[in-house]
């Protein structure tokens, strides 16, 4: 073997700053060539590992080229680390690959000696940005300098005048009751020998800001803070730590109030550079003091931050009513730049929406919180302009949006003179898609954008009315999500949350963070914390991530999360308190494992339901869909607990899920499986996807399925539970040519019905407008677009058989009407992909197979597999079984 490990990674960033506590994990990419069956790392101070305190692990039996731990002496705080990989296959050892490095960030609590702190009590600067800042002389230049920041609100951090947070929106939201994020930053070129001059502003964030449906604000606390501690290394050998407290100055600036939902109010003729720089100050500035002392605890960020990922042309034009009308062409979550005239004192209001109304104007009503609804201020910038033009972009707001009007210019702007800032989290996209069908393509295209809009400080249902980190969307969406985008680390990190928010009980509040602040405000929304389908994310996102990353980790970590989730269901099934489970008494002896009590969503959001089934759903508890949960989530959970070696948990929660599946049979499977619960579509669903069915009862259920789509016209009937799984359930019943037919419907209900009408993203509701043209619902919600799993792992043809690709199928769909598609994604392992066509009655594929994995090749009845390579087979379209021709 003479080619080492490549392409280095600690906790699944290159080069990470400012790690925590936890061990890191490793990972690298395999050389082509023989089996590895055995890893070595070194890890160590010196670059060179040449040093007393290198660590090696030694061999380690092991073919994965990912999750292995650190496991050496405690590490040291604010250290930069250096490793170093080899691999060996039998008796041949590669030579150590290059060498990677990380950083760790403040370990200790201990050695966090700076102050938080705010504003001393005074009216006008308790509901205003709060501008920060310090000044320092340095003896000598800085030859390394290190910023670990955070605050109450979110905010940006200067120094000498440079920006060095930008678009970030740190610090992430978090259970801000428990603990919030700092952020590292490299600060060894912003600070020079001489004056120097640190300015922190901090606006409203989640900490203070309007969150959820109810917009309510200060859920958190009242009192913007931060904290600064700055530890520098000077070139005559001297130590410098700066440190945030009461000899800091606090005042006001250019922003006066800026909220992530209801947007920015800024001055423009205000000075924003003076404050920033050396002999600068703030306005109305005061001494700051400490904040009153509170339970929080600081820890290291451990994803990568939210940036600005892609800048959008927009096209500047009249509404009917003379209004400045941009359109970017895309709906997306961001903020607009706007190069805006002088005007001195003159307000102009910016205000942004996903549509417009059928007259060409910006709709701001159509969530009812704009304009004609119940909030003047939804996604809305007001400025003052300055004496002189300026470019204003707003700082910490963002908005949901792919048009913007602009009011109150008494000059047209420029054609060039807008341009859209896409935010979203900094996670590299995985994956490609193409078809045959350009619709195809474009729908793949508006599930990406969905995500990157959702994917921002946290996952949200939608970037503009709740933007709320719902359970229940993730739920449904986190294998899509895995295969768009390194999402691993993002959604370990909302998993992190969810188990700090769970009740003791063993409930799960149905939106993470749960916009809920003990002895300030409750959130009247956990009373569905006994809701299935969302309440178990604690399971399957888990098993999710496991199954598409290999993440072994997660399962250790939120094993605890998982089996408390189970248990409660467990414990309210077999305590009856549903009138209706008592009189109907349908699965006997097995009642006790009925989940019948405590609300649930349901299917929610089926085709032309409402809002009607909140209230079905109060009284009749859907024990159909709460119960399917139950036998499902006991036997994920009973997996789990055998991949962690747990093997008394995975015979318990094995037998759990037994009686369930069955007790399940027993109340709500009729004639043989042509009727089960409600006789809809998701019934069918979760029947086959669950595997909740007796064998002989499969074939029945399937049949009944497809004539329910049938009668509707090829039309789905499914909410956001059983969407994900419709079209998989029918291939695998063998009612391909059906899922393609509901696959390609372009009438409402369908996916591409939302691509015909122009959808750029993926909407709400099926429909998205009503009958008068009025928009409805949000149009960026990816919960429904959870149909590019399908497009990836069955049109394209790549889908995982083991966890993390170690073994993956390929089993393209020739037979869809399609004359060519194909798909890429960066597993683990690496690249594998699969590209098909259909030329003169045969199918030929270009596969790629990543170092380390297998493939198993499926095609009209043809089977194959496939080592590490690239592979051209050519495929009879029709015919007997015969081997693949290879070139």
């Amino acid at each position: 073997m003479t080619i080492a490990p490549s392409a280095l990674t600690t906790n699944r960033r290159s080069l990470p700053r400012g790690i925590g506590p936890e061990a890191p994990e490793f990972a690298w990419l395999l050389a082509p060539g023989a089996e590895v069956t055995a890893a070595q790392v070194a890890v160590s101070i010196d670059g060179g590992f040449a040093s007393a305190d290198t660590w090696e692990s030694g061999w380690v039996d092991r073919a994965a080229p990912f999750g292995f731990t650190y496991a050496g002496p405690p590490l040291s705080s604010r250290t930069t680390y250096h490793w170093r990989v080899r691999v060996r296959a039998g008796e041949e050892v590669s030579p150590w690959s290059a060498t990677a490095s990380f950083e760790t960030g403040i370990l200790d609590p201990a050695e966090w000696g700076a102050d938080w702190i705010t504003h001393p009590p005074m009216e006008h600067m308790e509901k205003s940005a709060l501008y920060f800042r310090s000044e320092t002389v340095l003896s000598a230049p800085v030859v390394r300098g290190r910023a670990y920041v955070s605050a109450l609100g979110w905010y940006r951090l200067y120094i000498n005048g440079v920006d060095l947070t930008g678009h970030s929106l740190v610090p992430r939201w978090t259970p801000y009751d428990q603990y919030v994020e700092y952020q590292t930053y490299d600060v060894t070129d912003a600070l020079a020998a001489g004056l120097n001059a640190v300015g922190v502003v901090v606006a409203e964030g989640r900490f203070r800001g309007s969150l959820g449906m109810s917009k309510k604000g200060r859920v958190y606390g009242d009192d913007l803070s931060v904290i600064v501690q700055i530890h520098l290394d000077l070139a005559d050998g001297t130590t410098v730590e700066i440190r945030s407290g009461e000899d800091w100055t606090v005042g006001r600036g250019r922003i006066r109030t800026s909220d992530p939902k209801h947007g920015e109010r800024a001055d423009l003729r205000i000075d924003d550079t003076a404050w920033k720089r050396q002999g600068g100050n703030v306005l109305e500035p005061r001494p700051a003091v400490r904040l009153a002392p509170h339970d929080r605890q600081l820890i290291a960020e451990d994803v990568a931050r939210v940036t600005a990922i892609e800048e959008l042309s927009g096209v500047v034009s009249a509404a009917p009513t003379g209004t400045v009308l941009i359109d970017f062409g895309q709906n997306f979550a961001g903020v607009a730049r706007i190069e805006l005239p002088a005007g001195a004192g003159r307000t102009v209001r910016i205000l942004y929406s996903e549509v417009l109304t059928p007259a060409g104007e910006l709709d701001t009503g159509y969530l009812g919180l704009g304009h004609g609804g119940s909030d003047k201020w939804f996604q809305r910038d007001e400025v003052v302009l300055a004496h002189d033009p300026v470019s204003y972009t707003p700082a910490f707001t963002i908005h949901g949006f792919r048009y913007v009007a602009v009011e109150g210019l008494t000059a047209p702007l420029a054609p060039d003179a807008a341009t859209g800032v896409v935010l979203s989290s900094d996670l590299p996209g995985v994956s490609t898609f193409s078809a045959s069908d350009p619709r195809l393509e474009r729908l793949w295209q508006n599930v990406l954008w969905g995500l990157r809009s959702n994917f921002v400080d946290t996952p949200t249902d939608c970037p503009t009315r709740e933007r709320s980190g719902w359970t229940g969307d993730i739920q449904v969406f986190g294998s899509t999500a895995a295969q768009l985008v390194d999402a691993d680390g993002f959604l370990r990190r909302y998993l992190r949350n969810v188990a700090a928010e769970q009740y003791d009980d063993g409930r799960v509040p149905p939106i993470i963070p749960t916009e809920d602040s003990a002895g300030r405000k409750r959130n009247p929304i956990r009373f569905s914390s006994t809701s299935v389908g969302w309440g178990d994310v604690t399971v399957l996102l888990p098993w999710t991530l496991y199954q598409y990353y290999g993440d072994v980790e997660v399962l250790r970590r939120q094993y605890d999360s998982a089996r408390a989730w189970v248990d409660q269901l467990a414990r309210r099934a077999a305590t009856k308190t549903s009138l209706r489970r008592r009189l109907s008494g349908k699965a006997g002896d097995l009642e006790a494992y009925i989940v019948d009590t405590g609300y649930h969503w349901g299917e929610w959001l089926r085709p032309g339901e409402g809002f009607s089934e909140v209230l079905g759903n109060l009284v009749t508890h859907r024990p159909v869909v709460a119960s399917a949960y139950f036998a499902y989530s006991s036997t994920v959970l009973a997996r789990i607990a055998h991949v962690l070696g747990r093997e008394d948990d995975a015979h318990r929660y094995t037998e759990l899920g037994s009686r369930a599946a069955a007790a399940w049979r027993s109340a709500f499977v009729r004639d043989g499986g042509s009727r089960i619960g409600d006789d809809k579509q998701d019934d069918y669903v979760r029947a086959l996807a669950f595997d909740l069915l007796l064998p002989e009862h499969r074939s029945v259920a399937a049949e009944r399925l497809v004539e329910l789509i049938t009668t509707a016209g090829d039309h789905l009937g499914t909410g956001f539970l059983s969407t994900p799984m419709l079209l998989p359930a029918l291939v695998e019943a063998g009612h391909e040519d059906v899922a393609y037919r509901v696959l390609f419907q372009d009438t409402a209900p369908a996916w591409l019905d939302q691509v015909k009408n122009g959808a750029t993203t993926i909407w709400e509701n099926w429909e998205g407008y009503k009958e008068d043209g009025q928009a409805k619902g949000s149009h960026n919600h990816y919960s429904f677009g959870s149909v590019a799993r399908f497009l990836q792992e069955h049109i394209g043809g790549v889908a995982p058989l083991e966890p993390g690709y170690r073994r993956f199928l390929v089993a393209p769909a020739v037979r869809s009407g399609l004359s060519c598609a194909g798909t890429s994604i960066e597993t683990p392992y690496g690249l594998a992909s699969n590209s098909w066509s259909i030329n003169d009655g045969r199918v030929e594929l270009q596969v790629t197979v990543p170092p380390g994995t297998q493939a198993v090749v499926q095609v009209g009845g043809h089977d194959r597999e496939l080592e590490a390579g690239e592979h051209s087979l050519t495929f009879p379209l029709a015919g007997p079984h015969q081997d693949a021709l290879i070139s």
